[in-house]
């Protein structure tokens, strides 16, 4: 019971005095959001970074051209050597004919070549998806070394360019939204540093009386929780409509009907976990900020 009460104290407390101490709460609450928003952005750029790598990953490729005086019936052969390479993810086999189709479906001048020499002018070829885009000039060389393989396709120099970008992307992504945590983390614990040090009186008299240290921590401990989950509102609805809004937009846009499969993640896949990780991000942090001002500044632990 003695337990359910301080509990309950601690509440009342920490309730009020985030009241009590209005423009201080109200500077740590913007200090919170600001930085959380800027903590949204960053997870909802990582996740899309990765997904668009993703997408990515699953349109680039490596044609396999084979040598032309290889005989039809040693292509099962030629697969299964492909077959045997590491990082690959699928392997599907081209005929000539499939490649005269769709020279005729051009409809340009070539058409015209392919329906007067026919098939014949093509060769067989695979069309190679790898596991991971990272090591695909590992795998095209290993597959340029093959028997029987007379030529290779797969865009070396802008698959590169892009495995670099996104590199780059990602890890400053993931470094801003430690940064911007480690940022709301210090502001908030300097604002209750503030309030702490004007109740120093009515904390010195609780010591003094002999009341615990865990009795003084706690209202700070809820006060902590509650100015950090009050930061974590806005930065949610942001999340949850203004991406809402940004991914209808930016898909009805000719910019990203010309890019293709590259799209944003749909909201619904994103926005409330996102959300739900700003909302535990803001309590948490909100709280250890209070921990690490009691405990640097009134030395009570």
């Amino acid at each position: 019971m003695r337990s359910i009460r301080i509990i309950g104290r601690s509440i009342t407390s920490g309730v009020k005095s985030v009241f009590r101490n209005f423009s201080l709460s109200m500077a740590s609450i913007t200090c919170t959001v600001i930085t959380l928003i800027l903590v949204a952005i960053g997870i909802l750029l990582s996740y899309n970074v990765n997904n668009i790598t993703d997408q990515i990953k699953d349109e680039l490729t490596i044609i396999v051209f084979i040598d032309k005086e290889l005989e039809t019936e040693d292509l099962d052969a030629v697969y299964k050597e492909m077959n045997e390479v590491s990082n690959i993810e699928s392997i599907e086999f081209v005929s000539k004919a499939s490649r005269l189709e769709e020279c005729l479906k051009t409809g340009s001048a070539m058409a015209v070549s392919c329906e007067m020499f026919g098939e014949e002018i093509f060769r067989y070829s695979y069309i190679v998806q790898v596991s991971e885009i990272k090591d695909i000039r590992e795998t095209a060389t290993t597959l340029r070394n093959l028997d029987k393989v007379d030529e290779i396709i797969y865009g070396e120099s802008t698959i590169n360019d892009l495995i670099r970008i996104f590199d780059v992307v990602r890890y400053a992504t993931i470094g801003l939204v430690a940064a911007l945590v480690l940022v709301t983390t210090f502001l908030i614990s300097n604002t209750i540093k503030i309030t702490i040090y004007s109740r120093r009186n009515e904390i010195e008299i609780m010591r003094l009386v002999g009341t615990g240290n865990t009795v003084i921590r706690m209202p700070f401990l809820v006060e902590g929780f509650i100015l950090g989950a009050l930061g974590s509102i806005l930065p949610i609805l942001l999340t949850i409509f203004g991406y809402g809004y940004a991914y209808q937009a930016l898909n009805a846009t000719r910019f990203n009907n010309m890019l293709g499969v590259i799209n944003l993640i749909n909201p619904k896949e994103i926005v409330y976990i996102t959300s739900l990780a700003l909302f535990i991000i803001g309590s948490i942090v909100g709280m250890f900020g209070s921990v690490r001002a009691v405990r640097k500044f009134l030395k009570i632990w």
